[in-house]
């Protein structure tokens, strides 16, 4: 047993998805975030294994919050990283794996975790994310992927040609995953460039509905496709009110309804590229 988690349970799981959704992370638009706010605010979860946050992370970075009543300190919250057992709305059995992401020991953190996924029968494991991108408001967010394999890049679409970017300790797990043979897709949520830096609740509503399509669960979506809505609506005021705006809006829209009709193939790798760079750069990341 790896000295980097504890078991806390072994409740007998058939076949579950693990879902990666750790915080630090890219998440433009807080995409991720707000979808894991939807999933456990409509169900219950039982903590069956726990990370050792003193190994994994930089508590400067992340301190814990120390809670004072009446100048007397009553105790801290450390952050965590645990792993997560629940069902879905079809009853589904499905692990989530929460909290910060690591700042030390990335290697083994990604060996722990897939160890962990076959010693519970995990059939999937997937992540969720969102990033920027020069796609408009105004149409229906897209998910794209990264996978272990072609077939199930296809399930989701993907960004075709080469792409360096920075990675998250997601594509770390997701690699070990290729060596282990376990099947392994990342959803990435386009957000809006222009919106990355505000909630953006289409792209956590579409990180949902794709988790029903690579490995069919069910969660419900909340207020997430009212939020969304309220969100289009401010957006296309302040949009209005620009005429430079309002010319940018149409040339993403040309593009994508270009993209969508399959005149191209896809947006330019180097403008996402760019974008998400850019988004790292005002994150200060």
């Amino acid at each position: 047993m790896s000295p980097l988690f504890e078991i806390i349970s072994n409740p007998d799981l058939d076949s579950p998805v693990l879902v990666v959704a750790l915080e630090g992370w890219i998440d433009a638009g807080y995409a991720a975030a707000t979808a894991m706010s939807a999933i456990t605010g409509s169900t219950d979860m039982a903590t069956i294994a726990t990370f050792d946050t003193d190994t994994l992370l930089d508590h400067r970075a992340r301190r814990p919050m120390m809670h004072l009543e009446d100048g007397v300190n009553a105790g801290l919250t450390w952050p965590t990283i645990e792993l997560r057992a629940t069902t879905d709305r079809n009853g589904d059995d499905v692990l989530f794996l929460i909290g910060a992401e690591p700042d030390h020991t990335w290697r083994a953190f990604s060996d722990a975790v897939v160890d962990l996924a076959l010693e519970f029968g995990v059939r999937l494991v997937t992540a969720l994310g969102a990033y920027p991108a020069p796609v408009p408001h105004t149409r229906a967010t897209r998910t794209v992927a990264t996978a272990t394999t072609r077939d199930l890049a296809e399930l989701v679409g993907y960004v075709p040609g080469r792409i360096d970017v920075p990675s998250g300790v997601s594509g770390a797990i997701e690699r070990r995953c290729v060596e282990a043979g376990l099947p392994a897709v990342g959803l990435w949520a386009q957000v809006p460039h222009y919106a990355s830096a505000m909630p953006y609740p289409a792209a956590a509503a579409a990180l949902i509905d794709g988790l029903g399509q690579v490995a069919g669960l069910s969660f419900g979506t909340g207020n997430l496709i009212e939020d969304a809505t309220q969100t289009r609506t401010r957006l296309d005021d302040l949009v209005a009110n620009s005429p430079e705006h309002l010319d940018l809006v149409r040339q993403l829209e040309e593009q994508v309804d270009t993209i969508a009709e399959g005149s191209i193939t896809e947006m330019s790798g180097d403008e996402l590229a760019a974008e998400f760079e850019r988004f790292l750069r005002d994150q200060g990341q």
